[in-house]
């Protein structure tokens, strides 16, 4: 199973928008897949049609309580499952704090769960905090979307820098495995600039002792497309909503070059120390 974590810190990027329908891209070429909500304002869980009710069991239960994945897990499509969000997992931080081990909860979760997938996407919430970190130690790989503009690069060191820590201290095998240019607008000048600055950015520091020494800069762009931001009020995906879109072509080319990517590292997460 590939593991992978979508995050970026900045929000307003298309991070939910690109776990959602590169989730549903693989599942619509045959892929079994389940996505896993973390970020509180649960809009990945809505963007495919689920919202979780007051009363109704969502990754909250899973992080602070005794409730297993298969106990929240929904599907929602042929071959792609979601895991979902609810507003009280705002509160799992605070939680936490004094949990011992609570940055591997959900790797121990995903130990304990005999579903088998073949992808697992985790849509992070916009900062680096402890349901983050239950990401990275969880996953081997993360995926960093980016706007093509100037300030894209703002904060990434610190990003890249968390990614770093993780993988050294908890998750051996976590990697960055690449960025995806997201609202891309072909036509202007700034946005082929910054793709370039961004390209210099990672190629400048490959083949260093790092977590994203090997990451690349994926060939697909996801162009800015009206109809990627009107899907997710209508709780479906790119492809329900409108399969002739760009949005759904970039999605599609994106699932197939993510599906082409061959791991040198193993698929599971590797506890720092462990054998």
């Amino acid at each position: 199973m590939r593991s992978i974590a979508v995050l970026n810190q900045k929000g307003g990027v298309g991070k939910t928008t690109t776990a959602v329908n590169l989730a549903a891209g693989l599942a619509r070429a045959g892929l079994r897949v389940c996505v896993i909500d973390l970020d509180p304002q649960a809009h990945a869980s809505l963007h495919l049609g689920l919202g979780v009710a007051t009363g109704h069991e969502s990754v909250y239960e899973v992080l602070v309580g005794d409730a297993s994945l298969a106990d929240v897990r929904k599907q929602v499509a042929e071959n792609l499952w979601v895991v979902p969000a609810h507003l009280d997992l705002a509160a799992a931080e605070m939680e936490l704090a004094g949990e011992v081990g609570r940055e591997v909860i959900l790797y121990d979760k995903l130990e304990a769960d005999d579903q088998e997938f073949d992808y697992l996407i985790i849509d992070c919430p916009p900062s680096l905090g402890v349901l983050t970190l239950n990401a990275l130690a969880a996953v081997t790989e993360v995926f960093l979307p980016l706007q093509p503009h100037f300030l894209a690069l703002h904060g990434l060191s610190k990003l890249l820098r968390t990614v770093d820590i993780v993988a050294r201290r908890i998750n051996n095998n976590l990697r960055l495995t690449g960025v995806i240019l997201c609202l891309f607008e072909s036509s202007t000048r700034l946005a082929g600039e910054v793709a370039g600055d961004v390209d210099q950015f990672f190629g400048a520091g490959a083949g260093a002792n790092t977590a994203w020494a090997d990451a690349q800069v994926f060939r697909t762009r996801i162009r800015r497309n009206i109809r990627l931001a009107e899907a997710p009020s209508f709780g479906q995906s790119i492809f329900e909503y409108d399969a002739d879109s760009n949005g759904a072509e970039d999605y599609a080319n994106l699932a197939r070059e993510v599906m082409g990517i061959a791991l040198s590292n193993a698929d599971r997460p590797k506890m720092a120390g462990a054998a």
